[in-house]
């Protein structure tokens, strides 16, 4: 399912009148989602799952073509780990 999918299937199971509003709905979602990972580092919804963020250590690596070592830098990532609810529909 890509974006537009989601867009359709809310405005299909929502009291939305057209697609523009169901568009954003969703959009509305994933920003509030977004500003609470960036001012938080966490998302918790439950029944459904948890957003966080992950730190990445610094590490040693390998090029892949030259086999040569070279440093990855320090990263951060989010996650996603599923609520029981979500688990259970699976």
């Amino acid at each position: 399912m890509n974006k537009a999918d989601l867009v359709n299937q809310v405005q299909e199971s929502g009291n939305y009148q057209s697609n523009a509003t169901a568009r954003q709905a969703v959009e509305d979602v994933l920003d509030a989602i977004t500003h609470g990972i960036t001012a938080d580092g966490k998302v918790q919804i439950v029944g459904f799952g948890t957003f966080a963020v992950k730190e990445r250590a610094a590490r040693t690596g390998r090029n892949p073509r030259t086999g040569d070592a070279i440093e990855i830098e320090a990263s951060k990532s989010v996650s996603f780990k599923p609520g029981k609810g979500l688990k259970d529909q699976l």
